[in-house]
């Protein structure tokens, strides 16, 4: 209720209830009656009440806001990043990084077919060099894809 928003910020400022009266501009007797629900305060008077606590008029009206405190300024929360946003940027850097290595294996291949063929030689895995890169490639360009086109 407003009169035990007034009540709670008075309090909470400090206030007695006459210099409450003064700084608003009306009698203790009025801010008396405020506080005890008899009678409520013209929008002028309200507009001096937040003022005078340093609150928004919301503040001094609304519910929701009764836990805070009479001297705090409201802060402006930073929205965290979506993870959306944070996959979207690993799927686009892995399916940069998969078609590079696609392109660079070809060039190896077209420009220097004894550079692939000793890749191939060192290669431990029964599937020749180029074949694990080639697969390694297309792994990172299918998670990147899977990452840019995820729906949340």
């Amino acid at each position: 209720m407003l009169s035990e928003r007034i009540y709670q910020f008075r309090r909470k400022s400090g206030l007695s209830q006459e210099q409450l009266a003064e700084k608003v501009g009306v009698s203790r007797q009025a801010i008396s009656k405020w506080e005890s629900g008899a009678s409520t305060p013209e929008l002028e008077k309200l507009l001096e009440l937040s003022k005078c606590f340093n609150i928004t008029l919301d503040e001094l009206v609304k519910e929701e806001t009764v836990n805070r405190g009479a001297n705090e300024i409201p802060q402006k929360a930073e929205p965290p990043k979506p993870p959306k946003v944070i996959e979207l940027k690993v799927g686009i850097v892995l399916c940069l990084a998969g078609a590079i290595c696609l392109i660079l294996l070809g060039i190896m291949i077209v420009f220097s077919p004894s550079a692939a063929e000793q890749f191939h030689d060192a290669s431990m895995i029964t599937l020749n060099g180029s074949g694990v890169i080639l697969i390694l490639c297309i792994l990172s360009m299918v998670i990147g894809l899977i990452f840019i086109l995820r729906k949340k």
